[in-house]
């Protein structure tokens, strides 16, 4: 089952991919871009002021600064737990998402949405996000990961349901403030949840062989 959804995933962002190698935004992304500004000509997002606030906040919640902190943060609560191996796959888990992430930009280098200006400031280049990339990588990778580490229903229903809300709001700020194409962000999705679900897998296989620290009780 993880090998089918890592494949079904895959090949979206295989899909979505391909339309990025053109450089060019695609009658979606600009259709979706437009629908959220006030005009064609204004570039200001729809909705109140604070709204665009609360989007520049959600935003913050994918960057790196935030995400290793988050990371470091729950590492620290697996190590204290007595489960040094988990928190060990868990830094090499998110680490080596930035890096795929990294390489990711390089290979596309696609440019940023010219249709509107941005209201954030932006380093990178656009395909696939940043931010939604690595918010799924490291909220889904350590969602499924605390799941597996505390096997109650209750416990992973809550993890994998906060991971994925905290990965959707930050993908759709980056969207809504204008700095991403919609494709950026949907393959940022596809490829963040395969390597997530890659994670899980592998720390499954880890758990069985008697490599890390097995499952506990909550």
């Amino acid at each position: 089952m993880p090998v089918l959804a890592i494949a079904v995933l895959l090949l979206a962002f295989g899909l979505i991919a391909r339309t990025a190698a053109a450089g060019r935004p695609t009658a979606f992304d600009t259709r979706i871009m437009l629908a959220l500004r006030r005009s064609a000509e204004s570039p200001v997002p729809i909705g109140p002021a604070w709204l665009q606030e609360a989007a520049r906040d959600l935003t913050s919640l994918g960057s790196v600064v935030a995400l290793m902190t988050i990371t470091i943060a729950v590492a620290g609560f697996l190590v204290l737990n007595r489960k040094p191996g988990v928190a060990w796959l868990t830094l090499i888990a998110v680490v080596g998402g930035l890096g795929l992430n990294n390489l990711l930009k390089i290979a596309f280098a696609r440019p940023r949405p010219d249709v509107i200006t941005s209201t954030a400031r932006v380093f990178t280049t656009s395909f696939p996000s940043g931010h939604a990339t690595l918010s799924a990588i490291t909220y889904l990778t350590i969602g499924a990961l605390l799941a597996r580490t505390y096997p109650s229903f209750a416990l992973s229903l809550y993890f994998m349901s906060l991971a994925t809300v905290l990965t959707a709001l930050v993908g759709m700020s980056r969207i809504y403030l204008g700095v991403h194409h919609p494709t950026d962000v949907l393959a940022g999705w596809c490829i963040g949840a395969a390597w997530a679900i890659g994670c899980w897998a592998v720390m499954a296989w880890f758990q069985t062989g008697g490599h890390v620290e097995p499952t506990s009780s909550p």
